[in-house]
């Protein structure tokens, strides 16, 4: 399912997704659709794919290992270029960093492994703006970046908001809109219902 080639004067950022953004479904089917009408290109590791199913099966009623498998198993088979788990050269460059939270160490080592542009994760106060530039990526919240994305590819990004719909039975405008702002994403949610009225 594409739309053709992105604009070629504009390369395709890369975007490595934090476990938080894909914990949540909105937030995940907005970024990985983006991904495959071809506006963005996602990342992830291992360890981040781990995170997201523990978190799934922990907090989301009949979610289990099997759900689990056959999530990862999609992804992996719609994106088999964006796991890029870290080298022990990855984390050499990181070695002598101190980190607001060394659990996210390996989050900033796939960051490098998978050559982002960006960093997508609710957690900004882990991931100072001063420290990712001095490592060569930015950090956005999904927020952000949707809000940037629809900015920037309005129809492409209208596709996706229906390719969503689509793809969730019994989802409507209505509650993905709704989901939209109780996964933080208020300034999507806003801007998707302005682009809905057009």
């Amino acid at each position: 399912m594409t739309l053709g080639q992105p604009d070629p004067v504009v390369p395709l950022r890369i975007v490595l997704t934090d476990a938080c953004v894909l914990y949540s479904r909105v937030l995940r089917d907005y970024v990985l659709y983006a991904a495959e009408y071809q506006i963005i290109a996602v990342a992830w590791s291992a360890t981040i794919l781990d995170e997201m199913t523990e978190h799934l099966m922990a907090n989301l009623a009949g979610f289990t290992q099997q759900s689990a498998a056959r999530l990862v198993a999609a992804m992996t088979k719609t994106f088999p270029y964006a796991r890029r788990d870290p080298s022990p050269a990855d984390y050499r460059r990181i070695s002598g960093i101190k980190l607001p939270d060394e659990q996210d160490r390996h989050v900033y080592a796939a960051a490098l492994a998978s050559q982002a542009d960006i960093i997508c994760t609710s957690n900004l106060a882990d991931f100072p703006a001063s420290l990712a530039a001095t490592l060569g990526f930015t950090v956005m919240s999904p927020d952000e970046l949707l809000c940037q994305l629809i900015a920037q590819h309005p129809q492409i990004m209208l596709l996706v908001h229906q390719t969503a719909i689509a793809n969730l039975p019994g989802a409507t405008d209505k509650s993905t809109i709704t989901a939209l702002r109780q996964a933080d994403a208020p300034q999507t949610a806003q801007t998707m219902t302005r682009l809905l009225l057009t």
